[in-house]
């Protein structure tokens, strides 16, 4: 199994023109615009970090020929998905257009608004932005890849994954819909220590704070937003939750020490799986329970967070985990060992 090849080539050869892929299908994008795809796209240029989990959950993560997740800084969603390791792996917002020819890419997914858009655009490449941002363009950005994969097995699995969505979002509901909002602990996700960056309103974090009962403690709108330190005493958290590779925290330095969440030891990490759990991935209905878990120990204490993680490691990404590697996904810890 070779390793994953970084290129750090940002130039595009703008002359390149993409082989014709034939009638195809026309799909609708997240930012609705109509792409032409193909029919059964096989080499695929996965390029927006969360999106990769999205291609590998619908069961192509083989036809991965580019990515931008590197196993490096994304080790579960190698471990799980191990013929990732055979793609090529890219650094830098636009990949090389002769790489991709090389590669015998045929569709490509990015972000929204991506900077790869219009040079890959240019040369004739499918280029289909998927894109979200809450739990309702999450749903949609699984739908519409379901669609540009175009076989039965993604369309099947997309149909779970909704369903399984559902029942979490409901679950939780059921379980703290009676609280008052005055009794709702007050959260702080913070994003980055060094430098201190924080996630506000109109983010899906502050969507998974709100769904499992909590209420967000910052007050201002927009993900990794930087903040000071005296702000974060202003909003004196009642319970931080740190983004896995958020850095070090030292509850008894001082900046941190005076704080209701560190009184009342009430910091934790959040885990991070084939993607980080508290982002803009797949394993949002985790999240969800993870959170609600944390947030109403007493309401949730038949809750078996290590089986919930197997299990949907076992549905939607076709892995089966060992308890011993959940258990380092919820502790924000690598796998220990190669497979």
């Amino acid at each position: 199994m070779r390793p994953c090849v970084s290129l750090r080539i940002l130039a595009v050869a703008s002359w390149v023109v993409w082989p014709a892929i034939g009638q195809g299908r026309t799909v609708v994008d997240m930012v609705g615009r109509s792409v032409v795809a193909p029919d059964h796209p096989v080499r695929i240029a996965d390029l927006w970090f969360a999106h990769n989990a999205v291609t590998i959950m619908l069961g192509a993560g083989g036809r991965i020929a580019v990515t931008n997740d590197l196993p490096e800084t994304r080790p579960w969603m190698y471990r799980v998905a191990q013929e990732l390791h055979r793609a090529t792996g890219v650094v830098g917002a636009v990949p090389n257009v002769e790489m991709l020819r090389h590669a015998g890419v045929d569709v490509a997914f990015v972000s929204n608004g991506s900077l790869a858009l219009e040079p890959m655009r240019r040369i004739g490449l499918p280029v289909v932005q998927a894109g979200f941002t809450d739990e309702t363009s999450l749903r949609q950005a699984v739908a519409l890849t379901a669609e540009v994969l175009g076989d039965p097995r993604a369309h099947e699995i997309a149909g779970r994954y909704v369903a399984m969505l559902d029942a979490t979002r409901d679950r939780v509901a059921a379980a703290v819909t009676d609280i008052p909002q005055s009794r709702r602990p007050r959260v702080l996700h913070i994003q980055s220590l060094v430098p201190l960056k924080i996630d506000g309103t109109h983010t899906i974090i502050d969507e998974w704070i709100t769904r499992a009962g909590g209420r967000n403690a910052a007050d201002i709108s927009g993900n990794m937003h930087p903040v000071s330190v005296e702000q974060i005493a202003v909003w004196d958290p009642d319970i931080i939750i740190l983004g896995s590779d958020a850095g070090v925290f030292d509850p008894a330095a001082a900046q941190w020490a005076g704080l209701r969440a560190v009184r009342g030891e009430r910091v934790y990490r959040n885990p991070a799986g084939v993607f980080p759990w508290d982002r803009y991935g797949v394993e949002f209905p985790l999240q969800l329970l993870w959170t609600a878990q944390i947030l109403y120990p007493d309401r949730f204490a038949k809750l078996d967070m290590i089986s919930e993680t197997t299990r949907f490691y076992h549905d939607f990404f076709g892995y089966d985990l060992p308890a011993s590697d959940a258990a380092r996904i919820l502790a924000a810890k690598g796998p220990d060992s190669a497979p």
